[in-house]
């Protein structure tokens, strides 16, 4: 079940919603708990004679986590508690290896030995990489005695099972919710801030992010390329799931606005970066977060020698990579950015003497082009099937081969998508949101702008509708991971 889906908007969250605000405060989060394995159940399309096997997989994973948490807490400063800590990571994460990566290590074992090995025939679990994160947390947060272990089941299934941030995030830690878990207040103000946040999210997703899709499997199914074909590929999926993720963050934080919750940012306009370490603060930010505070700081972080701190970035950025799936090209995408990041510093370190205080400047002025060009040409790695694949488009980016510069499809097709790419390419930054704001801060204009939310809120949702309801391509990126 998708939030972009008619299944989802239509039937699955009006009667959540419904039986959430009837009935009392202490039952709320059982509703919640029960609607989101019902919505996790409708990935695996469970009939009432199958078992729901990955279902199954989330609620022990959730109950294992539930029963460690409380031995931790239990045993605290004695050898017990980090024994069961020790447990606790290594049975949550022997999880998502077998079922993310068991084949990539099968394959790749068997390329080594010169004999092909069988592969299994596994299903990736639908946001496992997620779900583990977050019960990673609980635990090494509660051996860290940041948070205290809840001795109540149904909260800590309920946090690890909350249907909105489940599959996509974003990767919402134990202590950032957890009084709200107990007691969160409900307000009109927050359900309508939720509601807009949600109706937003949708829109980037179906009315931006889709059509982009659609450029992309055009443009990649192709046979008459171009280097500037090429390009509008390599932008347009660049935008695409820019779009994509961040549209989810947004249904995701809006809609546990709506239950009382405040979900960390996800996104914080990342295409107006200045530099790769900016554009990673404001990319994906629970994920870099997380592998700051469990795996970049506990390795010493950036307080350690020169040739530590190398090897702690190329630790931390390939299992990056690796997170997001079981294919090289990822862990090629990770280090493709830890030695952007590498090189980055030490640049600024030498830009700060007296001799490249020109360079410095120039690069200030190049730095937004310099940041986009290589996030561009990452995200052709990212999105390639193999290496291969990413060589073969990042070649032809660049007229390797002795291809056209131009082709009547790109002509075509730049036409007829260029509305969407305009769009997309204003609304990827604060420009929107600043003339809003700044219109809002005027008594007169403030109402205006309510009166407009109000009247254009419900029209966009109609027009998201007749979207889908006409449309096919409706895309999940996050099966992957």
């Amino acid at each position: 079940m998708l939030f972009s889906g008619i299944t989802f908007l239509y039937y699955f969250l009006p009667y959540v919603l419904l039986l959430y605000f009837v009935v009392p405060k202490k039952a709320k989060n059982i509703v919640l708990l029960i609607a989101s394995i019902i919505f996790y159940a409708w990935g695996e399309c469970v009939f009432i004679w199958k078992l729901p096997v990955y279902t199954t997989l989330l609620i022990v994973s959730a109950l294992m986590s539930y029963g460690f948490a409380l031995l931790i807490d239990r045993f605290r400063g004695k050898r017990l508690s980090r024994v069961f800590l020790i447990l606790s990571v290594v049975i949550s994460i022997g999880i998502l290896v077998f079922f993310k990566y068991t084949n990539f290590i099968l394959l790749n074992v068997g390329t080594i030995i010169g004999k092909e090995l069988p592969v299994l025939k596994l299903a990736l679990p639908l946001g496992v990489s997620f779900y583990t994160f977050q019960i990673l947390s609980y635990n090494i947060d509660v051996y860290m005695n940041r948070v205290k272990a809840n001795k109540n089941p149904v909260i800590v299934l309920t946090y690890v099972t909350l249907f909105p941030q489940l599959i996509a995030g974003p990767i919402v830690r134990y202590a950032d919710i957890e009084k709200q878990l107990s007691d969160r207040t409900h307000s009109f103000e927050g359900v309508s801030e939720g509601i807009r946040r949600f109706v937003c999210g949708l829109a980037k997703k179906v009315l931006i992010a889709n059509p982009l899709g659609e450029l992309c499997e055009i443009a990649g199914t192709s046979e008459d390329m171009s280097v500037l074909f090429y390009w509008l590929y390599a932008i347009s999926f660049t935008l695409q799931i820019y779009y994509d993720f961040s549209g989810y963050s947004d249904m995701a934080i809006g809609l546990g606005r709506i239950f009382g919750f405040d979900f960390p940012e996800n996104f914080q306009y990342p295409y107006i970066s200045k530099s790769i370490r900016e554009f990673w603060h404001r990319w994906h930010i629970s994920l870099g977060s997380w592998f700051r505070d469990y795996v970049y700081i506990p390795l010493g972080g950036s307080r350690v020698t020169m040739g530590k701190w190398v090897r702690n970035i190329l630790i931390v950025w390939i299992l990056t990579g690796f997170w997001h799936g079981a294919s090289w090209n990822y862990i090629v995408w990770g280090l493709f950015y830890a030695v952007l990041l590498l090189l980055e510093k030490l640049i600024n370190e030498k830009a700060n003497t007296d001799k490249l205080k020109t360079g410095k400047a120039i690069l200030s002025g190049l730095s937004h082009v310099y940041v986009m060009f290589f996030v561009i040409l990452g995200f052709v790695i990212f999105n390639a099937a193999n290496l291969n694949d990413a060589w073969s488009c990042i070649s032809g980016m660049f007229g390797i081969g002795g291809i056209p510069l131009v082709s009547p499809e790109f002509v075509y097709y730049f036409g007829s998508y260029l509305g969407v790419l305009m769009i997309a390419c204003i609304g990827m930054g604060p420009w929107v949101k600043q003339a809003v704001l700044r219109l809002k801060k005027n008594a007169v204009t403030e109402r205006v702008v309510n009166i407009l939310e109000i009247i254009l809120l419900p029209i966009l949702m109609l027009v998201i509708t007749a979207y889908l309801v006409d449309g096919s391509f409706n895309p999940f990126l996050y099966f992957r991971f």
